[in-house]
């Protein structure tokens, strides 16, 4: 297999490549619109054709690298179906697969960010977008966001996988790579030993500021990165 964490620094985005070295097919998961050719230049290195372009969820933060690379390479464009969006070529719903070469990649729908905020599995590892994230957990005081969704999709959705699952979040803010089920379980600190209501009063009193890109982006984003 072939794997690469990637980084966009100005919205602290995780973006993922997976590959089938031996089909030379690909998945990105959350590419960003101001990487595209650094993804593309990465493709080229490695021998590998795009197959598919995928999104946990519609981001607030960054505009998509969906669009770009989709004129660019020819790969179909994934989203989950309650993302509610348009231009998109597949959209998921759980339990759904994406497949490329021998690899497969699982969609978990874990509403609660956004009500199509989805995690990915593949092997080892659960790409969780902004549904848990290293030490935390996505806002959901936006976009539809649902507080109490968010808390049963990662309790009764992630963490109900085993516990050395690998973590990969679509977000750090403190340079955190990687973490995985058992981890958060035992120590995130909006979850570990909460109850729902606990975790509920929590994150209704985050006072987070509005995401500065938020009017920018999502337009953009419900339109897999063309411009609205």
């Amino acid at each position: 297999m072939i794997f690469r964490q990637l980084f966009d620094p100005a919205s602290s985005t995780y973006t993922y490549l997976l590959g089938d070295e031996v089909a030379q097919e690909a998945v990105l998961i959350d590419p960003v619109k101001e990487h595209a050719e650094r993804d593309k230049a990465l493709l080229a290195a490695l021998g590998l054709k795009l197959r598919y372009i995928v999104e946990t969820h519609v981001h607030a933060d960054h505009i998509t690298g969906a669009s770009a690379l989709k004129a660019a390479t020819g790969a179909e464009t994934v989203v989950a179906l309650d993302c509610g969006t348009t231009g998109f070529d597949r959209m998921l719903v759980d339990g759904d697969e994406v497949c490329f070469g021998d690899e497969t990649l699982r969609a978990i729908h874990t509403p609660g960010h956004t009500p199509g905020s989805t995690s990915y599995l593949w092997r080892d590892r659960v790409f969780t977008g902004d549904t848990l994230l290293i030490g935390g957990c996505g806002r959901a005081d936006f976009q539809k966001g649902d507080v109490h969704a968010l808390y049963r999709s990662i309790t009764q959705k992630l963490f109900v996988l085993p516990d050395e699952t690998l973590v990969y979040p679509g977000h750090d803010y403190k340079g955190r790579r990687i973490s995985c089920v058992g981890e958060e379980k035992a120590t995130n600190p909006r979850l570990a030993g909460k109850s729902e209501a606990a975790f509920v009063d929590i994150m209704n009193n985050l006072n987070l500021p509005k995401p500065k890109r938020i009017d920018e982006a999502v337009p953009a984003n419900l339109l897999a990165g063309r411009d609205a």
